[in-house]
């Protein structure tokens, strides 16, 4: 069991990953796209989405500093342990704290407004569902377990293990005596990554540059249809009408 869920799963969650882009990139371009309902409802919208894309972009950043650069890195250029560990926890906190409003308010929107509920698919459902729950084990961890807790180094086991499966000689013993939280977060953060081809996220690959060559466009408007062109003053239409009299005729 070890085997497969610290070697055998992540491994096969990138496949996933990388496979699942390039056949939704392939058979579903049409598809490829945010799926937005701004048109529908924007007041939750206009707050929830800010506050989401914000805090996923600090709890990213923190999660790639803290998996992908060793402790020693840091200590090299003058970052303490105790230093980082605080900016780590409060950063952690404050992004996370971020993110859980704006997921909030982005679920209760799709909830609470039934038009936004009717246009909800299947893969939406499932893709809130993925979110919430790394939220809250995300947030178990930072908050309960490293600011009020007793604190875990994952530094020195966790993230040793995730470099060491990119450098293809994975070590699933320092996985084994992890917090249980932990665990969780870590095998639920790779199954999030097997769920990401075939929901609405792949628009971040996207966004902004590969919509220069996009071969369509896709055009909503609020109102009716746009206005005809005024009709020509009379003395253009009198001048055509002589140039068709004039134009020889062909026998």
């Amino acid at each position: 069991m070890t085997t497969f869920l610290w070697i055998v799963l992540p491994y096969l969650c990138l496949t996933v990953f990388v496979v699942g882009h390039v056949w939704r990139w392939r058979h579903d371009q049409f598809g490829w796209t945010t799926h937005t309902s701004q048109l529908l409802e924007n007041r939750l919208l206009r707050l929830g989405s800010p506050l989401f894309h914000l805090g996923a972009l600090g709890v990213v950043g923190g999660h790639a500093v803290g998996l992908l650069v060793p402790a020693t890195v840091t200590e090299a250029v003058g970052i303490s342990e105790h230093l980082y560990h605080v900016t780590a926890v409060w950063g952690g906190t404050l992004t996370g704290t971020m993110l859980v409003a704006g997921l909030t308010l982005l679920i209760a929107r799709r909830i609470v407004n039934r038009r936004i509920r009717r246009v909800t698919t299947t893969m939406d459902k499932v893709l809130y569902t993925a979110l919430a729950a790394m939220v809250v084990l995300g947030m178990t961890a930072t908050v309960a377990t490293n600011l009020l807790g007793g604190g875990y180094d994952y530094r020195e086991t966790i993230a040793v293990w995730f470099r060491s499966i990119f450098w293809l000689h994975p070590q699933s013993e320092l996985m084994t005596d992890a917090p249980l939280v932990y665990q969780l977060h870590a095998l639920g953060g790779f199954v999030f990554l097997a769920l990401w081809p075939f929901t609405r996220l792949v628009h971040v690959w996207s966004a902004p540059i590969a919509y220069v060559w996009r071969p369509y466009v896709v055009y909503r408007r609020r109102r009716g249809p746009a206005p005809t062109a005024p009709p020509a003053p009379a003395a253009v239409r009198q001048a055509q009408v002589r140039r068709q009299a004039d134009a020889p005729s062909s026998s």
